[in-house]
């Protein structure tokens, strides 16, 4: 659910309202007696406002800036589809009262997944946006630094998606540093392809139930360390929720 101008429900402190005025080609002055997009603290400003009004929904209704994200699950006898609309339900009351309006061209309601900060969260289960996976894989080669840092940029975003990712990327974070001879090896090219390939396979994984036990799964090298967190689902099986895995520095790996 995306909220309608959600920064102007937010009006300004009196006393600074004179630091908001803005001078016309006309020659008249205009003040905001609501919050601006373009104050530097309007975003935590407002984020906070709204985390605050939610914090009793948040169990089933986190938020992120003007958009809050309503998730159900079956429980207590009703379906997730009847929990849903009682949840909802619960937060357009909530809306009411508060005076706070939402954009509807931009609310989806029901759906089974959404696209959200460049992933698709499911029911079950998260993945990364087909559009960075594709933009992934049509990179062909790498000629310069700024493209390598744009390469690992993006591919850093999506680490937690790939299992031992610091050591597999070992290799190509020397090349960024000021004072390494800079070659694209063998190993350079076969890190930037494994990177690539397992981003491609379009790995999920699964959304942490808090209800349920989690375990560690550790490995380490001579590079890096790294660990999956992992849970057991409803059905016995085994997911991964997340990969972590930092290079070692120099002190370190002695």
């Amino acid at each position: 659910m995306d909220l309608m101008d959600g920064f102007y429900e937010i009006l300004m402190r009196e006393r600074y309202i004179p630091y908001t005025a803005v001078s016309t080609p006309g020659g008249m002055i205009w003040e905001w007696l609501v919050m601006p997009q373009g104050l530097s603290n309007a975003p935590a400003t407002f984020d906070r406002c709204v985390t605050n009004l939610l914090q009793s929904l948040l169990e089933f209704a986190p938020s992120y800036f003007d958009d809050f994200f309503v998730h159900s699950r079956a429980m207590d006898g009703k379906t997730d589809v009847e929990v849903h609309k009682i949840h909802v339900r619960k937060v357009l009351t909530l809306m009411r009262e508060h005076k706070l309006f939402t954009n509807l061209k931009k609310c989806t309601f029901a759906a089974k997944e959404i696209p959200l900060l460049g992933f698709i969260v499911g029911m079950n289960d998260v993945r990364p946006d087909p559009e960075k996976i594709k933009a992934i894989s049509d990179w062909t080669v790498l000629v310069d630094v700024k493209g390598l840092r744009k390469f690992l940029g993006l591919a850093a975003y999506l680490h937690k998606y790939t299992r031992n990712y610091a050591e597999m990327t070992v290799h190509l974070s020397r090349l960024l540093k000021k004072n390494e001879r800079r070659s694209w090896s063998a190993e350079c090219q076969h890190s930037f392809e494994g990177i690539k390939k397992i981003l491609i396979q379009s790995p999920v994984l699964a959304i942490a139930d808090r209800d349920r036990p989690f375990h560690v799964v550790c490995d380490a090298s001579n590079f890096a360390i790294g660990c999956a967190l992992m849970q057991y689902d409803s059905d016995g099986v085994e997911r991964v929720v997340g990969y972590q895995s930092p290079q070692l520095q120099a002190a370190e790996r002695n």
